[in-house]
């Protein structure tokens, strides 16, 4: 059984309808990418799985066989979901640290958190050195792996990265994707939105491509990343 499976997802926005039916699957330690143009639908996506977003959503949404579909945001976190969001929103007036903590807010097993604290820690040492700075003072590189690590602290089944690389330069975008893999092989189950498609689809065992609210491609993403029309359209060749 998948860990993550979305089963016939519709979303509205008032009058308009921004998912049609999505299915979707994320097996237990795996990366999935979720790819797509800017409009499709992606984010969206994330935040009905997240809790996010609940008014307007239809469908199905299991993480390892129960419903969270309609759960809270503060809810669908302590199931073992957790978001490192676009645009990273640290708090830009707290330190490093700070942000970090605020990511094992849900918990309350004090050596549990300490481990998660140690493991973020050796992940991101470029953040440990940081940790009395103010997040606002970090570079962008920076501040996405506060925000990843901020995630982490909540010690997710499912991590889900929306747009990690965006604003990033070309060195820290192949930091990034490393560190997305080696997450991922500690363990962590990874759903990536990503504009970055050739570097998404390196790291990833599996993609799905939306376009106008539904999925008009899946697959092993190896064999997505050979297809014609996600050549044409996303890696730049005729």
């Amino acid at each position: 059984m998948p860990l993550l499976e979305v089963r016939g997802l519709r979303a509205r926005y008032g009058g308009i309808r921004a998912l049609m039916g999505i299915d979707l699957d994320v097996d237990k330690g795996d990366v999935v990418s979720l790819l797509g143009a800017n409009g499709a639908g992606k984010s969206t996506l994330m935040a009905a799985i997240t809790g996010v977003m609940s008014r307007g959503v239809e469908g199905s949404i299991r993480l390892d066989g129960k419903e969270i579909l309609g759960l809270g945001a503060d809810k669908v976190v302590r199931e073992g979901v957790a978001l490192s969001p676009e645009g990273r929103q640290l708090f830009g007036d707290l330190t490093v640290a700070e942000n970090l903590k605020m990511g094992a807010y849900t918990r309350r097993d004090s050596a549990g958190i300490q481990a998660d604290w140690d493991r973020v820690l050796h992940i991101f040492p470029r953040v440990k050195e940081r940790l009395s700075q103010l997040a606002s003072t970090l570079s962008g590189g920076e501040q996405q792996m506060v925000a990843i690590g901020r995630a982490l602290m909540s010690r997710p089944r499912l991590l889900l990265l929306d747009e990690p690389s965006l604003g990033l330069s070309p060195r820290f975008v192949q930091d990034i994707m490393k560190l997305i893999r080696q997450i991922n092989q500690q363990g962590t189950t990874v759903l990536l939105v990503e504009q970055n498609v050739r570097q998404a689809l390196h790291i990833s065992n599996r993609a799905y491509v939306l376009e106008k609210g539904a999925i008009q491609m899946s697959g092993e993403a190896a064999t997505v990343a050979r297809d014609p029309r996600v050549l044409s359209a996303y890696l730049g060749a005729d």
